[in-house]
């Protein structure tokens, strides 16, 4: 059934329409990550998105940081930007404004070895993102349920996660996807063992192929490394949580794709394309994770949680799931959707869905995370190549 529910976005000039209208302050190099912060500090809902990449990095390594800051800085939630360089970086400040700038949006550029060092350059900083702030665009336009691109995510996970959480949110994939919306999913270190289950679901051979080559990549890194994967996945927290094996975090973790079929593969970060749902190429880390969906133009995450979690993100919403009722109580501040009671049998799995799908429209219309009111708004994401 189509849902009726009308959501009031934010237009941009590119068509795209914004949940949220952030000013993001974007450094090209680690060198800039000083001044881009202390700038964000003195300019109200402005929100800085530092990293220790952009210099010494090169061919696929630079490729990926600049279609990260690149995609979020065209990011639909994002309504200006102001990069901030150092001026001798791989990455040129200029050039990643002026990609950015092609959607319309305002941008300006402030590169720190023309200012005079920090100081001048904070003071330079803040009067330029005074005068982008006026340019903001504020026209409201009305959207559908359908139009929104939702992110899929679980960390901190325990033995609800896979029996009541996940699965959940595999009706609320299945859902959104039936409604003509935009999914995806990542965490390819966390499917390994049920990598299988997934290709059945691909709509291609060559989507199926993409999922079973990402995982022989992680499984070949691991051994490249001479590690065993299973020191890492799954973690102590998982294995506390009452997780025994890569295989069961997996199948739990895969329960968020619902009875959907895979249309399309992506790279990280690379932008989402079809209605329908899709897998993205991620590390399982949740910060990496969650940076490639939202840059990929996810305009929220739903993110499950047994143990819980605080993080939430720069320039997206980040709902807090979870069905583990200690997490729900200890970590109370932190939760957006308790689906506790799915455990005790005083809901359904369905009850839960329901519950979520409304959190996500009260979210579109305006409504703040528990991660935005406490002031998350971590960002980062992976590097693939080593330090030069």
């Amino acid at each position: 059934m189509r849902n009726t529910n009308q959501l009031l976005g934010i237009k941009r000039e590119d068509g795209s329409i914004g949940i949220r209208n952030h000013l993001v302050i974007i450094s090209t190099v680690a060198c800039a990550n000083f001044v881009a912060e202390s700038i964000a500090a003195r300019v109200p809902a402005a929100v800085a998105c530092t990293h220790p990449y952009g210099c010494d990095q090169i061919g696929e390594d630079l490729t990926l940081t600049l279609r990260v800051l690149k995609n979020i800085g065209r990011h639909p939630n994002v309504g200006a930007v102001l990069v901030v360089g150092l001026g001798c970086e791989e990455i040129i400040p200029e050039e990643l404004a002026q990609k950015i700038m092609d959607t319309g949006k305002p941008v300006e550029t402030l590169i720190i070895q023309n200012e005079g060092g920090t100081t001048l350059s904070i003071r330079k900083g803040v009067e330029k993102c005074s005068k982008l702030k006026e340019f903001m665009q504020i026209t409201k336009t009305l959207f559908e349920l359908e139009d929104l691109v939702i992110g899929l995510e679980c960390g901190g996970s325990d033995y609800t996660s896979g029996i009541a959480a996940n699965p959940a949110l595999g009706l609320v994939t299945e859902q959104l996807v039936s409604q003509g919306a935009k999914v995806v999913f990542g965490e390819t270190t966390e499917i390994l063992g049920a990598e299988h289950i997934l290709a059945q679901k691909a709509a291609s051979n060559k989507i199926k192929d993409f999922i079973t080559s990402k995982v022989c990549a992680v499984e070949d890194a691991a051994r490249k490394m001479r590690v065993d994967i299973r020191g890492a996945q799954p973690s102590p927290g998982n294995i506390k949580g009452g997780l025994s094996s890569i295989e069961e975090k997996s199948l739990g973790a895969i329960s968020k794709t619902g009875d959907c079929a895979i249309v399309d593969m992506l790279e990280y970060a690379e932008p989402i394309r079809i209605p329908g749902l899709s897998f993205m190429d991620t590390p399982g880390n949740d910060l990496a994770c969650t940076c490639g969906l939202v840059a990929g133009g996810a305009h929220m995450v739903l993110f499950t949680t047994g143990r819980g979690t605080p993080m939430g993100f720069a320039i997206a919403p980040v709902i807090k799931i979870t069905a583990n009722s200690r997490a729900a109580n200890l970590m109370a501040e932190n939760i957006d959707v308790d689906l506790s009671d799915i455990l005790l049998g005083t809901k359904s799995i369905k009850d839960g869905a329901d519950g979520v799908v409304k959190k996500i429209v009260d979210v579109a219309k305006g409504e703040l995370v528990a991660a935005e009111i406490l002031g998350h708004r971590e960002f980062g994401f992976h590097r693939i190549g080593p330090t030069l």
